[in-house]
């Protein structure tokens, strides 16, 4: 089964409340060493998000304008410049994420917003942790033998074929199979499987089917 987010997310979550001042907000994120965190409201439901680039917009503000009636205007006007709380800093809605989502779900949201943590959220909205880039990437830490068998099974239960008639070796996450499949169509199926496995980095095709160029093979080993 493949994993999900809520078993690589963190649960320990760095969050402020929608009426937490600017100071505070500057403190959490570099108390904890993050670059931004959930805005949450009184039930911990996710309303936003506040980061390091929110608060910078106080500081980056440009040169106040020339004129009494302009300077007036820019020094009432609600900017981010302006903001003193959480919930004026944020940036909202906050793109969140289920815990039961898939890890490639996340990633695709990853690289869609251009962002680093995604909230997770349960069913109500509520807060029950985050997700990073980095907790994403923990699926290629798994061993060798752990793709190897998963190959095995993907080999015996969903293509149905005889893994004596195949060669697969699994090294540092670099899958490697030999020999002989009947028809393009299931090669190429059987190739993007495995390679879409947890933990496999790459796939080097070493088999021999139709419309590949190959000769036939001889028999390899075992799965191994």
């Amino acid at each position: 089964m493949s994993s999900t987010v809520g078993d690589v997310m963190t649960t320990s979550v760095v969050a402020v409340r929608k009426n937490a001042d600017y100071k505070e907000i500057v403190w959490a994120l570099r108390h904890y060493r993050v670059s931004a965190c959930p805005v949450i409201d009184d039930a911990d439901r996710v309303i936003g998000v506040v980061s390091g680039t929110d608060l910078l917009s106080k500081q980056a503000e440009g040169e106040l304008p020339v004129g009494l009636v302009r300077l007036s205007w820019r020094l009432s006007e609600q900017t981010k410049a302006a903001a003193a709380t959480a919930d004026q800093l944020m940036t909202t809605p906050a793109v969140v994420i289920r815990p039961d989502a898939q890890l490639a779900d996340a990633a695709r949201i990853m690289q869609r917003q251009q962002i680093r943590r995604l909230p997770v959220v349960d069913a109500g909205g509520k807060l029950v942790g985050i997700v990073t880039k980095c907790d994403l990437l923990s699926i290629f830490e798994r061993p060798d033998t752990d793709v190897w068998a998963e190959v095995a099974t993907v080999l015996t239960d969903e293509f149905e074929l005889d893994p004596g008639e195949f060669d697969v070796t699994v090294r540092r996450g670099v899958v490697t199979i030999t020999g002989q499949v009947a028809e393009r169509d299931t090669a190429l199926k059987l190739l993007a499987r495995i390679r879409h496995a947890e933990g496999v980095v790459t796939v080097r095709d070493r088999l021999a089917y139709p419309g590949n160029g190959r000769p036939s093979q001889p028999r390899g080993d075992a799965v191994r």
